[in-house]
């Protein structure tokens, strides 16, 4: 029994001369942490993580309740009369007796009454915009150019007839009437305030069958040159973007995120036929100021500046003593033209249309397509090596 006790009483001893040491232990530690707290000074830098930014949160959702409304489906077809007259064109022009007194027997032949049926005639389909709330739509000029029947289908199922108020095979626009009230409409925005990076909507019509797609992407570049309108003084400054657009979506909206119009979507990049990445849409300024006219007049009054003009080349940046090659030189004046009124000579070197930058004769073509007739534009023009600026009123051209 007592051989046990004493077991007890040496564990007990044990115990506390082990708690003893770890608790010395513990209050000089903690005395050494104090020390070095107070020897430490208030201003010693430390690398505390900053908090990070609030989160930009927003979606597409009121842009895409606004303009899809006013961007509609057109369908296009031929009229038997139009298909006759064009296919009795191309005979004229291919006749094989056309000069003979035969001249017309290989026509007459194809265009007897009884094959009448079987004449072929085209038909398209694409999008449009609705710019007006009494029926004023505009697409582009491809898209109506070989028709003559326009039937346009609303967001909402509504179908009308319309009617061609003219077209710009320039710069590819068209505008399209139909007879209703209190359409739902776009606004334009400004196409010249538009940034690369910027979220745009596409809004149209994709394949036919898709209606009313919306699709998101950015303003990839600004002021492309594709030489894809194959007419004489063609107008191209397209944006580009990487929102999805496909046949059918041409003539349909590009817009931003308050949802107005930037941009009337025309052309993509593509070795398939479908979308591959890049699309093309026509500035919004450029469109209002073309559909503006063919509205009021029937037809674009493009103005007129009175110049002909050329490239930079070496020759004449060093006849010229010229610093770059940007800008254009006037070559030739027009007699009694806008240019020569102002004051305007040749080899004057013009560098700037307001505020845009004239890098080359496309960009001065397509600067002036902004302008209406009557229109003061401020030239600023390089002469005998000194900057020079102009007032310029823009007459009526062809």
């Amino acid at each position: 029994m007592k051989s046990w006790i004493g077991y007890i009483v040496a564990g007990i001893i044990g115990a506390l001369l082990v708690i003893g040491v770890q608790y010395h232990f513990l209050a000089k530690q903690d005395k050494a942490h104090a020390m070095e707290a107070i020897d430490t000074p208030s201003w010693k830098p430390h690398f505390a993580r900053e908090a990070d930014p609030p989160a930009v949160t927003f979606d597409f959702v009121r842009a895409a309740e606004i303009a899809t409304p006013a961007v509609v489906y057109i369908k296009v077809e031929e009229s038997e009369k139009l298909a006759r007259r064009r296919y009795e064109s191309y005979l004229d022009q291919w006749d094989p007796f056309r000069g003979t007194p035969f001249e017309g027997f290989f026509k007459d032949k194809i265009y007897d009454p009884f094959h009448r049926d079987f004449l072929p005639r085209r038909k398209g389909e694409g999008s449009g915009i609705i710019i007006s709330p009494d029926g004023y739509i505009v697409t582009n000029n491809h898209v109506v150019e070989f028709g003559d029947r326009f039937e346009v289908t609303l967001n909402d199922g509504r179908t009308y007839s319309a009617r061609l108020i003219g077209r710009e095979p320039r710069a590819d626009l068209a505008v399209l009437k139909i007879d209703a009230e209190d359409l739902p409409y776009l606004e334009y925005g400004d196409s010249d305030e538009v940034k690369v990076g910027q979220w745009v909507l596409a809004i149209g019509n994709p394949f036919g069958y898709l209606r009313s797609t919306v699709t998101a992407g950015i303003i990839s570049a600004k002021g492309r040159d594709l030489n894809i309108i194959p007419v004489e003084g063609a107008v191209e400054e397209f944006l580009q973007t990487d929102a999805v657009i496909n046949p059918g979506n041409s003539g349909g909206a590009l817009v931003n995120t308050e949802g107005k119009l930037i941009g009337v979507c025309t052309a993509i990049a593509t070795r398939t036929g479908v979308f591959n990445g890049y699309s093309f849409a026509i500035p919004s300024n450029l469109v209002r100021t073309i559909v503006d006219d063919i509205i009021q007049h029937g037809s674009y009054q493009r103005p007129l500046f009175g110049v002909y003009v050329v490239p930079i080349d070496d020759e004449l940046q060093e006849a010229l003593g010229l610093e770059t090659k940007e800008g254009v030189v006037i070559d030739e004046l027009v007699q009694g033209g806008a240019a020569q009124l102002a004051g305007l000579l040749p080899n004057d070197v013009i560098v700037k249309i307001d505020k845009r930058p004239i890098r080359t004769v496309q960009d001065l073509r397509n600067a002036l397509a902004n302008y209406r007739v009557g229109d003061t534009i401020t030239v600023t023009i390089i002469r005998n090596g000194k900057e020079k600026q102009l007032q310029v009123r823009l007459q009526q051209g062809i």
